[in-house]
């Protein structure tokens, strides 16, 4: 006669792949819900199996019909507060599993603006670079010698020289924000200086050019910040509605108090964004030369100015956004009133 235990283990292990095929079965016509329903149909498939094997094993008399009662009354608890549980692990779950595809997601937008910008940039280093080679072995050869062209040639290689150098920075200062190596010694600054002094530095661009900046800056608030980051903010956003403004129209500063925000507007005359690249305005890389005037002056960049734009007014927990207003764009920084407080930000 076969012992009562090994008896007990062999109805366990009949129920239990019975359920289980079962169960399989089921999954298998749930594999496209969600995670937190298959997880629930795996604790109902064990809790079934501990269910059937009491019944089984009460009919075979291996355990007593008091005993049965008290089991089913123990499993169903159990039963309820695992699948309780497992209600809650399937939550989580596929609240972890889209976070992890959006981070799979932005990683591969993070590489391809990565590669992008590694293809700019050796675009625009390459040409410098082949020109300034060229004049210099014009120079060390003596195939130029009248001091005119020879002074046209320094002025040249400088201007290139300032040009690459402006372009590393860029880099560099993209390299900071990506890697949160950026850190803010914030103070009280009066954002209508911060205004006047980069307006002055593209007046020159903007005469170059034969755009008219317009620039009301005298409403404008104390921020707390950083002057030297936030000075680069509004020049890279001035410096971009220039470039991308028809000659003889306007580029408008403007600004003003909103409850606790403080708002700095740009305007321009760009003709417009198309709406489909209004979002990758800020992306590293993007110019969007087709969809705006292209710049006459041939500077354009590596395409990091409105990205680094970003990356600074977010260190400030700011927001930078972008929108077609009238006959071109706006684009307007929010950043926070200044308090009498100065501390360190760590974005």
């Amino acid at each position: 006669m076969i012992p009562d235990v090994l008896l007990t283990a062999a109805i366990a292990l009949g129920c239990g792949v019975a359920v289980a095929g079962v169960g399989f079965l089921v999954l298998g016509r749930l594999r496209h819900r969600s995670v937190a329903v298959s997880v629930s149909a795996v604790v109902v498939v064990a809790v079934s199996a501990v269910i059937v094997s009491l019944l089984v094993a009460n009919r075979a008399m291996v355990i007593s019909t008091v005993d049965t009662p008290r089991l089913a009354v123990l499993v169903l608890v159990a039963g309820a507060i695992s699948l309780s549980c497992s209600l809650w692990l399937g939550h989580r779950l596929a609240a972890d599993s889209m976070w992890a595809a959006e981070m799979r997601e932005r990683e591969r937008q993070l590489e391809a603006s990565r590669r992008e910008v590694v293809a700019w940039v050796s675009h625009d280093l390459r040409t410098p670079l082949a020109g300034m080679r060229a004049m210099a072995e014009a120079l060390e050869d003596n195939v130029v010698s009248d001091p005119a062209t020879v002074a046209e040639y320094h002025r040249r290689m400088r201007q290139e020289t300032d040009r690459m150098t402006v372009l590393v920075d860029d880099l560099f200062q993209l390299s900071r924000i990506n890697a949160g190596a950026l850190r803010l010694a914030l103070e009280q600054v009066s954002l209508r200086d911060i205004v006047s002094d980069a307006v002055a530095a593209a007046a020159p661009i903007a005469a170059a050019k034969g755009v008219e900046l317009v620039a009301d800056a005298t409403t404008l608030p104390v921020v707390l910040g950083s002057e030297s980051e936030l000075n680069r903010v509004v020049r890279n956003l001035l410096v971009n509605a220039i470039r991308h403004n028809p000659p003889g129209e306007l580029v408008t500063v403007r600004g003003g108090e909103d409850g606790d925000d403080v708002w700095l507007s740009i305007s321009d005359a760009c003709g417009g964004i198309p709406e489909a690249d209004l979002e990758r305005v800020f992306d590293v890389a993007f110019r969007g030369e087709s969809a705006r005037t292209p710049a006459a002056d041939g500077a354009a960049g590596g395409g990091l100015g409105l990205a680094i734009a970003r990356g600074f007014v977010e260190a400030h927990r700011g927001t930078v956004s972008v929108r077609n207003e009238g006959p071109g764009c706006r684009f307007e920084v929010r950043l926070p009133r200044a308090t009498a407080r100065h501390r360190v930000l760590h974005p």
